[in-house]
């Protein structure tokens, strides 16, 4: 198999991995030969089924080195009508659909380039949230987008230790959902009841200078990732190894380090900021609601103590009253049959 093999065979062999990497981001085979990349083999491989779904009638892309000719243009912040150029001068023929086939190839390419989404998805609802990119490079639609300041004020934010992926659902009830796409990460949803979590640690790892997202936010994404799991956290590390195989998780999310006090503070977060402040809203104004929950929840300990000693009170009221009882119906039944004592 080579560049020129469809995008549809699958498994992938490794020297067409490493001349994707290459490509898009600079070689970095160690991640590749530890199969800490397999997440994102898994949604390479589903994002170019569903663009070629219907026969391929909706992209001109049929093999590897088509999406990396692309993947080149947007690298270089050609314009997109240049790149819609470059590849309407490619066709053999004319389409009655031919701004879609090119545009939705320039989505595609875009998608695995920064497994964001781009454009209108054709073969059903996702429940994602899409970029929309009509003109201009893309380098200079992810700056606006991404690079807008803060709106939310953060004087009572604090990050604590606690506040971390598996006690959002052992507290608060949020449940982690894994996502694909970037922007959105750290996505509430629900109403407040699941969170998206861009859980591909590895993929942002294999970030470098040649990455076209704004400065910074590669590394505050993994930062978001080393708050929510902590790396140096026993139990963060064994939850993770009991969460159901079907989430295809990255097994370098628990290895994006552990971050200090310092690290910690919520100003020092910028591309996520107003997300954590409202996620961190929602875990600390979280009530207890099932047992399990208010044995967790010890955030505080008088409250908590408090219901825990109640909850034993309360045992032994019943036990001592259920205990009277059985006493009192045996000196009862004694009294009736006295032959019987």
């Amino acid at each position: 198999m080579s560049l020129d093999s469809s995008v549809l065979d699958s498994p992938l062999p490794l020297s067409i991995e490493n001349a994707i990497i290459d490509c898009c981001w600079g070689a970095v085979p160690t991640l590749n030969q530890h199969g800490d990349l397999r997440a994102y083999w898994s949604f390479y491989s589903k994002e170019c089924e569903n663009a070629l779904h219907d026969g391929g009638r909706h992209t001109t892309v049929r093999t590897h080195r088509d999406i990396l000719d692309i993947v080149k243009l947007l690298k270089n912040d050609t314009p997109r009508g240049e790149i819609r150029q470059s590849l309407r001068s490619k066709l053999s023929k004319t389409h009655q659909n031919e701004d879609e086939l090119l545009g939705s190839s320039i989505d595609l390419a875009a998608r695995l380039l920064l497994m964001i989404d781009f454009g209108n998805l054709q073969y059903g609802f996702s429940g994602r949230r899409q970029l929309c990119w009509d003109q201009g490079c893309l380098r200079d639609n992810l700056e606006s987008y991404f690079c807008t300041p803060p709106a939310l004020g953060h004087e009572r934010v604090k990050l604590e230790r606690v506040f971390n992926a598996r006690n959002l659902g052992r507290i608060a009830g949020v449940e982690i959902v894994p996502t694909n796409n970037l922007v959105d990460h750290l996505r509430l949803t629900d109403d407040d009841t699941k969170v998206y979590i861009f859980n591909h640690a590895s993929f942002l790892k294999l970030q470098s200078a040649n990455t076209i997202v704004p400065n910074g936010l590669v590394d505050e994404t993994l930062r978001t990732l080393a708050l929510l799991f902590p790396q140096s956290d026993p139990h963060t590390r064994k939850w993770f190894r009991q969460l159901p195989p079907s989430f295809l998780l990255d097994p370098q999310l628990v290895q994006c380090g552990h971050l200090k006090t310092d690290d910690r503070q919520i100003e020092h977060f910028t591309f996520w900021h107003d997300r954590l402040v409202t996620l961190k809203q929602v875990f600390d104004e979280a009530t207890p609601r099932t047992m399990s929950q208010w044995w967790y929840d010890r955030r505080n300990g008088v409250q908590w103590y408090t219901f825990w000693v109640a909850i034993l009170v309360l045992s032994l009221t019943l036990l001592f009253g259920l205990i009277q009882c059985i006493e009192g119906a045996m000196q009862v039944y004694g009294t009736f049959h006295p032959g019987h004592g």
